[in-house]
């Protein structure tokens, strides 16, 4: 099998062995070529994807963001970084979800941490367990909080702010607060207005014409690059080197090459796209699920991203897979196993890196390609019409629950062990109800679990199990999210992709919950952390039957790796 196509630019490779797809795909780089759509999208028309601008004529900032913050935002992320290393600060804690929370994590995990400056966590997940591990480690007085929402409004973002912000006036009283914390948002956003109430140190005001999932290269992303102390220059240069590329002719365009291909296998059936990444930048692939998922699902059309998958034998994959191997030069690590998927027959696109800071170039890269995908599979890129729905049935949960101190009663099917299980399926054990359930999967779909527990790593090694036993058990494409951060994310390709899908949900029970201030600064609390939880699993729950999706529910009581334990066993 020869290469369909082989770019070098000069700062990476990339090329591509897709055996009988090869003229498909070129027949769609000529329809690019043909509708001079790179042109289009450089140009901001958006009659590329559809015939009307809402959601798309304000939501292409990031093809030049790259060059309009290497002009203007280095000198004030320089001052910032220098104004707390000055005064002390030794941690950041970014409060977050989805766009706003990804790109930085990448960042944090692959480049790690410049000695001198500030260490930096994430936090995405509303498990009470998750908060409070974070409320008891920090050293408050020393870190800085970044409160990073686009809208401004993000009702798990502006609860962690407000936990922590009722935390730091307790220690150091309402005068001291607010210079440990940094906002970035949208100009006249809810959260620009409560920054300049409450003193915050800094608001950094995002383009808005970005959208999240895009905002990599902006504030969002670059901001706490610099608090790291990485090259954020050389992240943008390097991005601005890609962008050059990706405005010249097809033959040599990496975006207008990888979009094409991704679209185009996805029509021929092709549409989990499986990213399999170097060691040391295993993590660019949770920005590129958000990214392609939340990007492409929609209209019954999709791309399901895999990342952090357990590499096996040829024979566990079905003919539904396009594998993307993302690899730094000289990094052999998995060269083994994806020259043994190639020779089996399997589409194989790859991407090479010179070094690490090329992860700015991949940013933009995978942005424009994915638009391009859009265009080939006539949807639009930019919106996210079902992410909205689990929100909406959640926020009339948590509004009863405020007026009558109860979250929507569901009776288990079964209960074990420690362990109920809930959803439309009878069964004597938890066992035959995962087995009767399984049993409803059809070829060319896949299995999503959605983990409504506190994150560790050992929750990421036992979900980790489940989901590789999972596969070897239905031969189908095996997810993994944690809730309510994948609600960001994958959770809008759940809802509006094709529908040939499991989902199986995991709860639990917190040993103990945290209260969410209802206001900055009060005593007050209506909803903790614990139910807010609970109520987006509910929703989300709600929302994908309502979407005629299949949902089977297993709620855990006790330790909760164990629980994972057996049913993986």
């Amino acid at each position: 099998m020869s290469d369909l196509h082989a770019i070098d630019f000069g700062k990476g490779l990339l090329s591509a062995h897709l055996g009988d797809a090869s003229l498909s795909v070129q027949n769609a780089l000529a329809e690019i070529k043909a509708q001079r759509i790179i042109e289009r999208i450089w140009s901001h028309d958006h009659t590329v994807w559809k015939p009307e601008p809402a959601e798309i004529a304000n939501r292409l900032g990031w093809l030049r963001v790259a060059e309009n913050m290497q002009k203007e935002a280095l000198p004030v992320l320089e001052a910032l970084v220098q104004s707390v290393r000055a005064q002390g600060y030794t941690h950041a804690l970014l409060l977050g979800m989805g766009g706003s929370s990804l790109a930085p994590e990448v960042l944090r995990q692959t480049l790690g941490v410049r000695q001198g400056y500030l260490d930096l966590a994430v936090l995405d997940s509303t498990d009470p367990g998750a908060v409070q591990a974070y409320a008891d480690r920090l050293d408050l007085s020393r870190t800085l909080f970044i409160v990073s929402t686009k809208s401004g409004g993000t009702v798990e973002t502006f609860s962690f702010f407000r936990f922590f912000y009722n935390r730091l006036v307790q220690a150091l009283g309402p005068e001291q607060a607010g210079q440990h914390f940094i906002a970035i948002t949208d100009p006249g956003s809810k959260l620009a207005e409560i920054a300049s109430q409450l003193g915050f140190r800094l608001t950094l005001l995002n383009d808005p014409e970005i959208g999240g999932r895009y905002s990599a290269l902006s504030y969002f992303g670059m901001a706490p690059a610099a608090l790291i102390g990485a090259d954020v220059a050389a992240l943008l240069s390097r991005a601005i080197e890609m962008a050059r590329l990706c405005t010249g002719s097809e033959e040599s365009n990496p975006a207008a090459w990888l979009g094409a291909m991704m679209g185009e296998m996805a029509r021929l059936g092709r549409d989990k796209l499986t990213l399999v990444a170097s060691p040391s930048i295993s993590s660019f692939g949770d920005w590129v699920e958000q990214l392609v998922a939340e990007s492409t699902g929609k209209e019954g059309q999709g791309i399901l991203p895999l990342v952090g998958e357990v590499l096996g034998q040829p024979e566990l994959y079905g003919p539904d897979r396009l594998f993307v191997y993302l690899h730094l030069q000289d990094d052999p690590t998995y060269d083994l196993p994806i020259l043994s998927l190639q020779a089996a027959g399997f589409p194989l696109v790859r991407l090479e890196m010179r070094d690490l800071l090329d992860l700015g170039a991949q940013f933009f890269l995978w942005e424009l390609a994915t638009a391009v995908a859009g265009w080939r599979l006539g949807i639009n890129p930019f919106d996210q019409p079902d992410v909205e729905a689990a929100k909406v049935i959640a926020r009339k949960m948590v509004a009863a629950y405020q007026q009558q101190g109860t979250l929507p009663e569901l009776t288990p099917v079964l209960q074990a062990q420690n362990l109920r299980v809930y959803g439309d399926i009878q069964a004597a054990t938890p066992a035959e109800a995962l087995h009767a359930f399984l049993a409803q999967a059809r070829p060319g779909g896949y299995v999503a679990i959605q983990a409504y527990i506190q994150p560790s790593h050992e929750a990421d090694a036992a979900l980790l199990d489940l989901r590789t036993a999972l596969r070897g058990w239905t031969r189908l494409a095996v997810t993994t999210g944690y809730g309510p951060r994948f609600l960001h994310s994958t959770g809008q390709l759940h809802k509006g992709d094709a529908g040939n899908s499991l989902f199986i949900q995991i709860t639990s029970s917190p040993d103990r919950d945290a209260s969410i201030p209802d206001e900055a600064g009060s005593h007050h609390s209506s909803i903790s952390f614990g139910i807010l939880e609970l109520a987006q699993a509910l929703g989300d729950r709600q929302a994908l039957l309502d979407a005629g999706r299949k949902v089977l529910r297993f709620h855990l009581e006790g330790d909760v790796v164990v629980g994972l334990a057996r049913l993986t066993r």
